[in-house]
């Protein structure tokens, strides 16, 4: 009891969620702030559509991180369901990470943000991103700029992509979490079932070497993964598109599109088993499959979220 007791007082522990426009880095900062890949990167937006939960421990305590999709504007019911995640999210943490980026204009976007956390009571930590991206003497105009707009807990400048100012940030959060007791064992570090991170994983890649119009509208169902062996795992793998013009697009001349995302996939996949993956990936069209209920929910987008959507 006594035990419990004292870590109560010395260690402290809570849920903090990053949000922010999409491509601001989000995804890019939680994988550098827990130490390891679980959110898929890209420079295209809707990257993250889902909530990832992701854990980080040390000494200090625990901070559960709540990833969420980018703010948008909503045109189906996955950009529905995209929305509600982020406004469901922010009102339940102990903390909001805003993320930015280094400019003095705010556009709407950015506006509309502000008049969301202004309705909330939870502490806000600005995060100015990309800061490698200009010069030292900027900073302190883009800092009168939002500093303007409303108060916070803090503010962090950082480069996510070079992996600079994370210690800071994770400090400024413990700063702001309650004490208390661990919520997840020391080894936890997401919540994401290996077959969604490895569906992401295959999803990410398709984004990076695809068009722009294409990767909105694609998803990536796992069909099967199982160990064959200690060394060996098989994954197979849908690619869903809406179109057959993109399905052509997907395959490529000959397979060789296909086989681009999935050899960048299993390279990916296989650093998170430690161990090779034999990889066989299809594409299927499913038509307006954004606008499937049903089908959003079996691709694992929370069917709590969608009712009535």
């Amino acid at each position: 009891m006594e035990d419990n007791k004292n870590q109560n007082e010395t260690t402290r522990s809570g849920f903090v969620t990053l949000i922010g426009r999409p491509n601001v880095g989000k995804s890019t900062l939680m994988n550098h702030l827990i130490g390891q890949k679980i959110a898929i990167t890209s420079k295209k937006p809707q990257t993250t559509r889902n909530r990832i939960r992701t854990v980080y421990t040390d000494e200090r305590g625990q901070i559960i991180f709540l990833d969420t999709p980018g703010m948008h504007k909503v045109k189906n019911k996955l950009g529905t369901y995209m929305e509600d995640v982020v406004l469901k999210t922010i009102k339940e943490v102990d903390l909001i990470l805003w993320l930015v980026e280094p400019t003095t204009y705010v556009g709407a976007g950015e506006q509309e943000i502000v008049k969301l956390l202004k309705q909330l009571k939870v502490p806000v930590l600005l995060v100015i991103n990309k800061t490698d991206t200009i010069q030292k003497e900027e900073i302190t105009q883009v800092l009168a700029t939002y500093n303007s707009l409303m108060n916070y807990a803090g503010v962090v400048c950082v480069s996510a992509l070079k992996d600079k100012g994370v210690d800071d940030v994770l400090a400024a959060i413990f700063e702001h979490l309650p004490y208390g007791p661990m919520l997840y064992d020391e080894e936890t570090v997401t919540d994401q079932t290996m077959r969604q991170i490895a569906a992401e994983m295959i999803r990410e890649q398709a984004l990076r070497l695809l068009s722009d119009e294409i990767p909105h509208g694609i998803a990536v169902e796992i069909d099967r993964m199982k160990e064959r062996n200690e060394s060996l795992t098989d994954i197979e793998a849908t690619i869903i598109c809406e179109r057959d013009s993109h399905k052509g697009i997907i395959i490529g001349k000959g397979g060789a599109m296909l086989k681009k995302i999935g050899s960048g996939a299993r390279k990916n996949i296989e650093e998170m088993l430690e161990m090779q993956v034999n990889l066989k990936l299809w594409v299927k069209v499913r038509e307006n499959w954004r606008d499937d209920a049903m089908l959003l929910s079996s691709l694992g987008y929370d069917p709590k979220e969608l009712k009535g959507k």
